[in-house]
């Protein structure tokens, strides 16, 4: 390994870097691209009975809101308010909250009511988390065993209700397809073929759950007879040598119930730990090693299956042979991505014509856009036939004669595209903010984004704009303060205002109060203080996101902006070492600095000063306008908001080598983990967050830009913001709120 591979580990590649499961593309309530068409239950991204149960109410009152808000002008005769597809626990709470509110509505299953829990093994425990959650709506679930939870689903569902209620009646057909037609939903039906046939709603809801094709293997033999992907009744497998294969609850609890039944179980799994499973299943499984009654075979893939045999490969590549009678694949399911897709559904990743015509057009418009803000072909179109903005002085001509007009200072300022490009941004970071704000109620994102967006709004626009050059032209700052860091100019209002940007922006993200032709003494000390002292400390006790998730316009943007397109952020190992990009181009900022601090002691025709005003010419265009604005914009809906600040930014990527020896870390309850990837589906730094939290180990990747994404996001409230030590004790943790989970525990 040589010294940049060492770099590289030791910075980055060192972290976890799983993948996010496709899954289809919801907002909060539910609601999916096709308008009227809504999914509950597993598909929204968290395996637990509750939330499943919580999601098919909410979903029902979101639908039912809507249409007491629209009038039924349709005159179709079977026509239903509602079509559930998918008789579990999401669609059946659905079905009971219905029936309360009076819609009209037709269950369908393809299986039988709650398939998924029948087909659990017998005796399987349940965990019901969050333990002191409610779930919205009638159903609910209490039962700690299989047999008793199945019986209490089918008693609230199936049976008359205590009030007299008659049991919601599902029809045993498999839809195939949902079709929008105008305002109605048409429901295509396994072996029904005729039109007539076909069933008609005002609004669907698809829970279905993960009842896609399980996951196969790859190996050869995992066809035979002797492979199973489902534990119905371990007894039958009570004098067997068995194989389990996998590494969730799934497993973990096949292997258990075959092991207390007496069977002879091994458990190999492709990775060194059970780090996915319930604390209360690790600790069973780990028991039965002990006692002998399991042997686990961590670190292990299955490289072939035979008739009375196994063979597994371990990371080492060394190949055991093992006698077997019976192999449980236990590896999941594939979610339903291809019933979806013919429903019209969009899954998150997937690439459609329209999307990528889409990412083009907005590419192009990206371009067009930075090249009028920075000066390019574009810009200097609209200055020398005079349109706007460049206009505007000439609509105010009184007014921008004087230059102690504050309507004149307003007027030069909005000549310029810079002006407007900043107002626009500013009105983005304040709108979204509200709304990030009113979706995420915690009081950590409430007091994030209210300082996000009151730097962005004074310090970024107001102040540079329009306060310092109406101070300063009415005489109301100090000679010596505009000389030393707002030098005179002979155009807009007479100064270099625009520098004030450097009060924020710190060096090498903001370079140009820096390398200037001449040193400015005060901008130097400015850039000093900002870039190796006060963010290194601040980092030190808070993280990289003290910055990047505090006070950066680019972070503002990205959590208002973006906060909707976080999920879109690729994840994988390949992306992982991506991330060193920003590490070339830091290295280019400080071959910069050091010509320039060189250029400072040439005269200014030398060549190093010539080569550096080139150098810098094509620095401005390939970082700041290319990666910066083309990219980092224009890849905004598509790959996250946060593409340039993970990828490119120079002063991130500084931060990084500082956040290596932050004392901040995201703090991790394992006992309330249940692996469902969540944390690391919201991350838009592309942080495998769940394989830290499953652990129970703390996540310090130096990517994190303290966002509270994944901390907000958690749905059993494992995560919190704290500081640790090096030895990995726990020094404190924040007092601003960021899980609602805790919020409501405490």
């Amino acid at each position: 390994m040589n010294v940049l591979q060492k770099y590289a580990r030791w910075l980055h590649t060192q972290w976890p870097a799983g993948r996010v499961e496709k899954l289809p593309v919801v907002d909060d309530s539910g609601r999916t691209n096709v308008r009227g068409l809504y999914v509950a239950g597993d598909l929204r991204g968290i395996q637990l009975l509750k939330f499943a149960a919580d999601s098919g109410a909410r979903v029902v009152q979101t639908i039912a809101d809507e249409l007491r808000g629209s009038p039924d002008t349709d005159t179709l005769a079977d026509l239903v308010d509602l079509a559930i597809v998918g008789a579990g626990v999401a669609g059946m709470a659905a079905a009971l909250e219905a029936r309360k509110l009076g819609l009209s509505f037709r269950v369908f299953e393809a299986n039988e009511p709650f398939s998924t829990i029948v087909n659990f093994p017998k005796g399987k425990p349940i965990y019901t988390y969050p333990k002191d959650m409610t779930p919205a709506g009638v159903l609910q679930v209490s039962a700690d065993v299989k047999e008793a939870l199945v019986e209490e689903l089918r008693d609230q569902t199936l049976s008359d209700g205590e009030q007299g209620e008659t049991p919601i009646a599902v029809e045993s057909k498999r839809v195939e397809r949902v079709r929008k037609k105008g305002d109605i939903f048409e429901l295509s039906i396994a072996g029904d073929e005729t039109p007539k046939a076909a069933v008609a709603a005002r609004r669907v809801v698809v829970a279905i759950g993960r009842s896609g094709n399980f996951r196969r293997l790859g190996a050869p033999g995992e066809d035979l007879d002797k492979v199973y992907n489902r534990l119905h009744d371990p007894k039958d497998f009570c004098d067997k040598r068995v194989m389990v294969v996998g590494g969730g609850d799934s497993a973990a609890e096949t292997a258990i119930a075959l092991a207390q039944c007496g069977a002879e179980v091994s458990l190999s799994y492709r990775k060194e730990s059970l780090s996915r499973p319930k604390t209360e299943n690790v600790d069973l499984v780990r028991e039965h090693h002990r006692q002998g009654s399991i042997q686990l075979m961590l670190n292990t893939t299955v490289k072939e299956i035979r008739e009375d045999e196994i063979v597994l490969e371990s990371a080492g590549g060394g190949v055991e042979t093992i006698k077997n009678d019976v192999v449980f694949s236990m590896i999941g399911r594939e979610p339903p991505l291809d019933f979806l897709r013919r429903c019209g559904v969009s899954i998150l990743g997937d690439w459609t014509k329209g999307k990528v015509a889409a990412f083009i057009g907005f590419l192009v418009f990206s371009m067009l856009l930075f090249n009028w803000k920075s000066g390019g072909q574009l810009s200097d179109l609209f200055y020398s036939n005079n349109w706007w903005p460049v206009s505007i002085k000439d609509s105010f001509a009184a007014a921008t004669q004087s230059p102690t007009s504050f309507v004149g200072v307003i007027a030069r300022s909005a000549s310029t595209p810079s002006f407007w490009y900043t107002l626009a941004y500013s009105v983005l970071v304040v709108g979204f903010g509200f709304r990030r704000i009113r979706r995420r109620k915690t009081p950590y994102i409430a007091v994030q984004t209210s300082v996000l967006m009151a730097i962005q709004v004074l310090a970024l626009f107001l102040l540079p704009e329009i306060l310092l050059p109406w101070l300063g032209n009415n005489g109301w700052l100090q000679q010596g303060f505009l000389d030393a860091l707002f030098p005179v100019v002979d155009y807009g209002n007479g100064r270099e205002y625009w520098r004030a940007y450097g009060f924020i922006l710190a060096w090498p993200l903001n370079v140009y109060n820096v390398f200037t032709d001449q040193p400015l003494g005060w901008w130097l000390a400015i850039a000093f203080a900002q870039t190796f002292v006060a963010i290194p400390v601040a980092i030190y006790f808070w993280g990289k996101g003290a910055y990047c998730g505090w006070v950066c316009s680019c972070g503002a943007l990205a959590e208002t902006l973006g906060d909707g397109q976080r999920t879109k952020m690729p994840h994988g190992p390949i992306w992982n070492r991506l991330n060193m990009f920003g590490q070339v181009v830091l290295l280019v900022a400080v071959i910069l600095l050091a010509l320039r601090i060189v250029g400072w002691f040439q005269t200014p025709a030398t060549g190093i000063n010539v080569f550096f005003h080139n150098a810098l010419h094509h620095y401005k265009w390939a970082v700041d306008v290319f990666l910066a604005g083309i990219v980092g914009y224009g890849f905004y809906f598509w790959f996250s908001g946060r593409v340039w600040c993970r990828f490119m930014c120079p002063l991130a990527a500084l931060m990084h080598v500082y956040a290596r020896f932050s004392r901040f870390g995201i703090l991790a309850d394992k006992n309330k983990c249940i692996s469902c990837n969540v944390c690391t589906s919201v991350c838009h730094q592309g942080i495998d967050v769940m394989n830290f939290a499953n652990k129970g180990l703390t996540m310090r990747d130096p990517e994190c830009v303290r966002c509270s994404a994944c901390v907000e996001s958690c749905p059993t409230g494992v995560l919190e913001f704290g500081q640790v030590d090096r030895r990995g004790s726990v020094i404190t943790t924040d007092s601003l709120p960021a899980s609602p989970v805790r919020i409501r525990e405490n």
